[in-house]
């Protein structure tokens, strides 16, 4: 791709995450606001998940039929429509609901088109760089959109939600305007190709489910990074804000090491690079789960980020690598619902099995989920052209 529609795919994901991090949050706001109870929040999010769960696979597909810039444009459509349901219909659970589930719906579309156009536009030796260039794009808008709700919700305990919901709308408007500058990456004949090949193609891939429980136990740890880092800090007596730097270090870190990805792959190699990254975010958070001081608990977690970068770009870098042209699309979104799967798997069997050990005893498990999953990792075949300078 040339600048231009390189710098709109990724402003695509930057809005893209933006818009979905501040509405998220910001109608879990709301529901507090309408007295909801704390087991709707729970369907409030589930709503955002399912559509994702359920749909992933058929957008895959209808990506490869169609090209990625209708699935995006549609995507940035029924964001926009999300924002615009959140101001107008959030007076009730059921408002909420619909526009969560609006929201899911139309980030699903935007995540699978951004993939696809990355895999299908990165020539061979660029994936990861590719890859971790669009993973750092999209960590920038999470951290960002969190930022809108600051900045426009106000300072008391619960913000007011109508101006952040009428802010994301509008820069829904202009994620919809970046759709548009894009170009399907996948040609005529291969889409029409796409139409003779099924699912099974992908699955019949040598290593495809070990990189895809790869991908979903890293993802895993991510999340369990941010939900049980607080609890952490809780339980030792440590300050929220103190809490709020060791989650910035490890966003920071796994930023750091998206940006410079190419380059690390090419140095040292791509399997080389995903077992060392996975040791290292095993490391960082068993080391984590130990009784350690405030600045060698944030150098470990800092190591733990660097580590959490790099499992996700490196695993579609892998896939689009893997999988043929015309089935891009439906690579990146059956790796969409294996992480999915494991997002709302994998944290409920570590707490069960880690159940009375506390926030530590969750962080160690899931080091040792690591582990495991880095030991696996070492029969994959991963590395690809060489060359790639980031």
């Amino acid at each position: 791709m040339t600048r231009l529609p390189v710098a709109a795919l990724l402003a695509h994901s930057v809005l893209t995450q933006a818009v979905t991090f501040v509405l998220r949050p910001a109608s879990s706001y709301r529901a507090l606001e309408l007295d909801v109870p704390a087991s709707w929040l729970g369907l409030l999010s589930a709503s955002f998940a399912l559509v994702p769960l359920l749909l992933a696979l058929p957008a895959g597909r209808v990506v490869d039929r169609l090209g990625e810039r209708r699935v995006l444009i549609v995507g940035g459509v029924l964001m926009t429509a999300s924002g615009a349901l959140f101001v107008g219909a959030s007076g009730s659970v059921a408002g909420l609901v619909a526009a969560s589930v609006v929201l899911g719906t139309g980030h699903l579309c935007s995540v699978v088109g951004q993939q696809s156009l990355v895999a299908n536009t990165s020539g061979p030796g660029r994936f990861d760089s590719a890859f971790g260039h669009y993973t750092f794009a999209a960590s920038l808008g999470q951290l960002l959109g969190p930022l809108l709700i600051l900045g426009f919700g106000g300072s008391a305990p619960v913000p007011d939600t109508r101006p952040v919901f009428a802010c994301a709308t509008v820069v829904s408007v202009v994620l919809l305007g970046c759709s548009l500058l894009l170009r399907d990456g996948t040609t005529r004949s291969q889409r029409a190709e796409a139409g003779e090949r099924g699912l099974g193609t992908l699955l019949r891939l040598p290593g495809l489910v070990r990189a895809l429980l790869t991908s979903c136990v890293v993802l895993a740890a991510v999340d369990i990074s941010l939900i049980y880092l607080p609890a952490l800090g809780a339980e030792r007596g440590l300050a929220s804000g103190v809490v709020g730097v060791l989650l910035g270090l490890r966003a920071a870190a796994s930023m750091t090491s998206r940006l410079f990805l190419g380059r690390l792959s090419a140095r040292i190699g791509r399997k080389r690079l995903l077992i060392t990254s996975i040791a290292a975010s095993s490391a960082g958070l068993g080391l984590a789960a130990l009784p350690l001081p405030v600045w060698l608990l944030a150098i470990t977690i800092t190591v733990a980020g660097l580590g959490l970068g790099v499992g996700q770009p490196l695993t579609m870098s892998w896939l689009a690598e893997s999988a043929p042209p015309g089935l891009r699309g439906r690579a990146m979104s059956l790796r969409l619902t294996g992480n999915r799967a494991g997002q709302v798997v994998v944290p409920g069997a570590v707490g069960l099995v880690a159940a009375g050990l506390g926030a530590a005893g969750v962080l160690g498990v899931t080091a040792v989920g690591l582990a495991w999953v880095g030991f696996s990792a070492r029969k994959l075949s991963v590395d690809g052209p060489a060359g790639d300078p980031g």
